[in-house]
């Protein structure tokens, strides 16, 4: 009887780093892979590009595999507890790192039936970086763009969403990466806001810009990334043309457009009562959800209903029955917005939204009361948090200290401070150099 030998893999991609791993193990015994699932990956690093089952797939037809299993965790111990392997197979690079504790673990537990840790050098000349960017652009399709949205969902705990509004802010959301305890954080995708947008043409928010240059901001972000997009559509404008923009939108690849429960002149949210917004009728935007529902062709597709209830003061009760009703519509996500300065009541609002029978994606942006952290709001209930607006609020102060300092010193020289180096921004636009 052959011997077990247990390898875990993401598998996103295979390259020969990973064949090494498997020739060894090929010679050990028969291959059990845990395969780690999209949530596991997506723990410690960006989401795979291929799903659970197409991954699958990859590694059950490599020779020398006979059977492939998930791994729901980075930690080896239930896997290795359940199958007792007479051997566990990695390559050498976690000896130090992020993974070294992950090691003293399998070594911990292998011990108890005598098993051994196989470790294979580490394949030189791997660049996960350069890996990493050529299957970004392969599978940068519409298609696979646009559902990666509703997978980042279902495997992490909470998906952040970062505001842009242009080519180069799509790039900054894109890249910015931090390592945090081992593990890296970064924005899971990127929000075109309908204020942002508006305000970096010079127009207010308010509708005016149309929705064929809203497509050119779109269409600017798309071409240099690669993450997920969620538009801010408004009210959706008249529910007739509203089938129009979702197919729009859909081929295009975007992931998700919100449209908020209002009609007429659309005036910003954060007026709140300060001016005057007129709702729709939970019958009318009931049948604007399901008018779009209707024509959209993707399952992977996401429309997502803003609820103005708290904002314009209607109460608690208005926003969780228009909730239920959107819902029942059909819709793909519920986004809550307040604009009080302390989360109160938004975390009511989860609270009791926990407790209905049917749910869907709660998404909230917490601009005004952004003292709370996402992690305290993803335990709450939340699953989407949109940091709505700070890329161009940022950007503004320092134009104008540029702006100020150029005309009060006669020369650029003291505005440096203001400003990224040339050099950076080179290396941050692809091709740059």
């Amino acid at each position: 009887m052959k011997k077990k030998v247990y390898i875990a893999m993401s598998a996103d991609f295979i390259h020969s780093g990973h064949i090494n791993v498997l020739k060894k193990a090929a010679e050990l015994g028969d291959i059990i892979v845990g395969l780690l699932t999209d949530s596991a990956i997506a723990s410690y690093k960006r989401l795979p590009y291929l799903n659970f089952d197409q991954r699958k797939e990859v590694v059950a037809n490599i020779k020398g595999v006979v059977e492939v299993i998930p791994q729901g965790i980075l930690d080896y111990t239930d896997n290795l507890l359940k199958i007792k392997p007479d051997y566990v197979v990695h390559g050498d690079d976690w000896k130090v790192g992020p993974q070294m504790k992950v090691r003293q673990k399998v070594l911990n537990v292998i011990k108890k039936w005598n098993g051994e840790l196989i470790e294979v050098p580490y394949t030189e000349g791997l660049s996960a970086r350069s890996l990493n960017q050529a299957i970004a652009e392969v599978t940068n399709t519409p298609d696979m763009r646009r559902d990666r949205l509703k997978r980042l969902i279902n495997s992490k705990d909470v998906v952040r969403i970062l505001e842009v509004h242009s080519g180069l802010s799509g790039l900054i959301a894109e890249k910015t990466k931090l390592t945090e305890n081992n593990v890296d954080r970064e924005f899971d995708g990127m929000w075109i806001s309908s204020l942002t947008d508006s305000t970096s043409k010079g127009k207010p928010d308010t509708e005016l810009v149309d929705f064929t240059s809203r497509l050119n901001t779109i269409n600017e972000v798309l071409e240099v990334t690669s993450k997920p997009i969620i538009l801010d559509g408004d009210t959706g404008g008249q529910t007739e043309h509203f089938s129009y923009m979702v197919r729009t939108l859909e081929r295009l690849g975007v992931s998700a457009v919100i449209i908020e429960d209002k009609k007429g002149l659309k005036k910003n949210s954060l007026f709140g009562t300060e001016v005057k917004q007129t709702r729709s009728t939970i019958e009318e935007f009931s049948e604007k959800i399901r008018v779009g529902k209707r024509s959209q062709i993707s399952n992977g597709f996401m429309i997502v209903s803003r609820i103005e209830s708290l904002i314009l003061k209607a109460g608690m009760e208005d926003a969780l029955t228009r909730a239920r009703a959107y819902i029942e519509a059909g819709t793909d996500g519920i986004m809550i917005h307040s604009k009080e300065k302390e989360p109160t009541e938004i975390l009511e609002f989860l609270g009791k939204y926990s407790k209905f029978e049917s749910k869907v994606p709660v998404i909230v942006v917490p601009t005004s009361y952004n003292s709370i952290t996402e992690d305290e709001l993803a335990k709450a209930g939340a699953n989407v948090i949109i940091h709505a607006n700070h890329m161009l609020r940022s950007a503004y102060p320092a134009m104008q200290k540029t702006a100020e300092s150029i005309l009060e010193h006669h020369r650029s020289l003291e505005a440096d401070e203001y400003c990224m180096p040339i050099k950076e921004i080179l290396h941050l636009i692809p091709g740059g150099k």
